[in-house]
C-alpha cells in the first residue's frame, strides 16, 4: 500500500476510534460541526444522454502516480490524465513536467461531454471552478463516485473567455485531494478575445503557485494537527506548475501569464523585484474592459490573475523574479502565534524567475480597451434593499458560514434564491469586535429568523437558525478572526464595494492596493474587519450551488453551505 493511501488510513482511524473521539470530547463545537456535516448522501452516477451531441468528447482519469519533484525519490501524487475523444486537436495540452491536470482549452458555445473515472481508492468528484454550469454538472459532492466508477457531465460552454479550473470536491475530504494533486486549468476562449490577437502560443504561460511540505524521501506531508486545519495547512516550498525553483527564458516581447493559486490555504502578495508594475489584464471572470497597473496584486486560494508582462528593452541575460511581499493581517493574531512554518505566511519569499533568452524585434502592443462587462447597478437587482447575508465566523475548533456548519439539505430561507434573479449580497465577518453584525448569542428555533442579528442588509424572519455554532464574543472572536477567500459557484459576481474597520485598518493598509475590483469575479478575498458588497446573478438553472471558504481547509472543517435557486 502507497504511503499516500496510508496516511490517509491513518487519518480515517484516528477520527474514528474511541480515542480520537475522547480526544475530541472537550470541543462541543467541533463534534457539534461534525455531527451536521457527516450525512451526505451519493446520488447514482449519471450516463450520457443519447441526445446531448457533443462537439468536445473527454476521457478525464483520477489516479496515483509516481512523479519527479525534488531531487531524489519521486514523489506520490493524485493526478489527472485526459484523453481526447472527439474535438479540435489543440483541446488538451499536457503542461511540461508537471504533476498537473493538462490545460483543457474550449470554445463558447461549444457542447462538452466529460468521462470522468475515479481511479483512486477512495471515493472523488471533478467541480469545474468558475464555470456556468447546470447543478447536477457542478460537481457538489452529491454526485461523488467510489472507486472504479465513471460520471458524465454534459454541458455547453456559456462563460466568456477565461480561465476556470479542474480540480475535486469531494465531502470533507477536498483539501487532501487538491493538496496531493488533484487540480487543473480550463481555459475558455471567444471571439471578442481573439480579436485583440493577444500574446498566446509559447507566449501564454500558465502560472500555477502552491505550497507544498515534503518529508526527507520527498513526500508529501499534510495536516499533521488540528492547528494545521484551523489556520489552514502552510508548505514551506513553493511549486510553480508543479515544479521546484521554477525559471522561464523569455523573449525581449510580451507575454500573457495566466496566473493560478492552487494552494489550499496560502496568499500571495505577487511583485516583480524591481518594482515594475504589475499589468493585470483580466481576473476570475475573464478580460477587464481596461488593463490596470498596480505595484502588486493579492492572489488568494481560487483566484486568477491574467497579466500583461513585457519584456521588450531588457538585454538578453537580464531577469526578473516574481516575488510575493511582505504583508500582515491575513492569520488571527492568536494563530500567529502558533504558526511555526519555515515560509511564514505573509512573509517575503520569491515565486519564479525570468530570464530574458533573445533579443526580438516585434512585439505585441498592449490593448487600451480589452473588452465589455455587463455591469449591474444596485436598483436592478432583486433585493437592493436587503442583501443576502454571507457571514462568516470562527467558532470554537469549527468554521461556519452563516452561523452554521455545512449540512446537506439544511439550506435557510435566505439561501432560497429565485432563478432568473440578480442578487444584492454581503461579505462579512460575523462574531463580535465592533462590526455591527454580531450573531444572537441565545438559540433560536430550527427556522427562527434573522432578526436577532444587527445587520441591516437582512429580511426581517427570514433567519440563520439562530447561529447556534457562531463565533466567539468581544476581543476573543477577533483574536481568532482571519482572511477567508469566499468562493461562490455559478455564474461570476461584480464587486461594488469594499470597507474596512478602524481597528483593522493598518494591516489592511499593506494589502489594499492589490486588490481587483473592476472585473468578474467568482472567488473575494475577506479581509478581517471587511466587508464586501457584491452583485450576482443566480440565471439559467435550478438546484444546488455551493459557496465556501477556498481555504480548502476550512471548507473541510464546514464553512460551506449551499444556495438553493428555485
Amino acid at each position: 500500500m502507497s504511503d499516500y493511501n496510508n496516511n490517509y488510513s491513518r487519518r480515517r482511524f484516528l477520527t474514528q476510534s474511541s480515542l480520537g473521539f475522547l480526544a475530541l470530547s472537550g470541543m462541543p463545537g467541533l463534534l457539534n460541526a461534525m455531527e451536521g456535516m457527516q450525512a451526505m448522501p451519493k446520488l447514482p452516477p449519471r450516463k450520457a444522454s443519447p441526445n446531448f451531441k457533443p462537439d468536445v468528447e473527454i476521457d478525464l482519469l483520477c489516479k496515483q502516480e509516481r512523479v519527479p519533484i525534488l531531487v531524489g525519490q519521486q514523489t506520490t501524487v493524485l493526478q489527472y490524465s485526459a484523453k481526447l475523444l472527439q474535438g479540435p486537436k489543440h483541446t488538451i495540452t499536457d503542461i511540461p513536467g508537471s504533476y498537473l491536470g493538462p490545460i483543457i482549452r474550449l470554445e463558447k458555445g461549444q457542447k462538452v461531454r466529460v468521462h470522468l473515472h475515479n481511479g483512486l481508492a477512495e471515493p472523488t468528484v471533478t467541480h469545474w471552478h468558475g464555470l456556468h454550469v447546470p447543478a447536477e454538472m457542478d460537481g457538489h459532492p452529491l454526485y461523488t463516485i467510489d472507486p472504479g466508477a465513471s460520471l458524465v457531465y454534459e454541458f455547453e460552454v456559456l462563460n466568456r473567455a477565461s480561465m476556470a479550473i479542474y480540480h475535486p470536491h469531494p465531502h470533507e475530504n477536498t483539501a487532501k485531494q487538491v493538496y496531493h494533486g488533484l487540480a487543473g486549468a480550463l481555459v475558455v476562449n471567444d471571439d471578442e478575445e481573439a480579436a485583440l490577437g493577444l500574446p498566446s502560443g509559447e507566449y501564454e504561460i500558465p502560472i500555477v503557485i502552491q505550497d507544498r511540505l515534503f518529508d526527507s524521501q520527498n513526500q508529501l506531508i499534510y495536516a499533521r494537527s488540528m492547528h494545521d486545519r484551523m489556520v489552514g495547512f502552510y508548505g514551506d516550498r513553493i511549486l510553480v506548475n508543479g515544479r521546484a525553483d521554477f525559471h522561464i527564458e523569455v523573449d525581449s516581447r510580451a507575454y500573457r501569464l495566466r496566473f493560478m493559486n492552487g494552494s489550499t490555504a496560502r496568499i500571495y502578495k505577487l511583485a516583480w523585484d524591481d518594482g515594475t508594475p504589475m499589468t493585470v489584464i483580466g481576473v476570475d471572470g475573464g478580460l477587464l474592459e481596461s488593463p490596470e497597473t498596480k505595484p502588486y496584486v493579492m492572489l488568494a486560494p481560487g483566484e486568477r490573475l491574467d497579466v500583461w508582462a513585457d519584456f521588450s528593452g531588457r538585454d538578453v541575460g537580464s531577469q526578473l523574479v516574481m516575488r510575493s511581499l511582505a504583508f500582515t493581517g491575513a492569520l488571527p493574531k492568536m494563530g500567529m502565534m502558533m504558526h511555526t512554518s519555515s515560509l511564514p505566511v505573509g512573509s517575503d519569499y520569491p515565486i519564479f524567475t525570468a530570464r530574458v533568452a533573445r533579443k526580438v524585434s516585434d512585439s505585441p502592443k498592449l490593448p487600451s480597451t480589452l473588452s465589455k462587462i455587463q455591469r449591474y447597478k444596485t436598483d436592478e437587482t432583486a433585493n437592493p434593499n436587503q442583501p443576502v447575508p454571507i457571514g462568516i465566523s470562527e467558532g470554537h475548533m469549527a468554521m461556519l458560514l452563516n452561523g452554521r456548519p455545512y449540512a446537506y439539505n439544511d439550506v435557510l430561507p435566505i439561501e432560497r434564491i429565485p432563478v432568473n434573479t440578480v442578487q444584492l449580497m454581503e461579505i462579512f465577518h460575523a462574531h463580535g469586535g465592533g462590526h455591527g453584525n454580531q450573531a444572537p448569542q441565545q438559540p433560536a428555533s430550527e427556522h427562527q429568523g434573522m432578526g436577532g442579528m444587527q445587520h441591516g442588509g437582512m429580511r426581517g424572519g427570514m433567519g440563520m437558525g439562530g447561529m447556534r455554532h457562531g463565533g466567539m464574543g468581544g476581543g476573543m472572536g477577533m483574536m481568532m478572526t482571519m482572511a477567508h477567500p469566499i468562493h461562490l459557484h455559478g455564474q461570476p459576481f461584480q464587486i461594488i464595494s469594499r470597507s474596512i474597520d478602524a481597528d483593522e485598518s493598518s494591516d489592511y493598509a499593506s494589502v489594499r492596493d492589490g486588490f481587483i475590483v473592476s472585473g468578474l469575479k467568482d472567488t473575494v478575498l475577506v479581509m478581517p474587519g471587511e466587508k464586501v458588497r457584491i452583485i450576482k446573478p443566480f440565471q439559467d438553472f435550478k438546484g444546488l450551488f455551493m459557496y465556501h471558504c477556498h481555504n480548502l481547509e476550512h471548507e473541510d472543517m464546514g464553512m460551506m453551505r449551499d444556495f438553493l435557486v428555485v
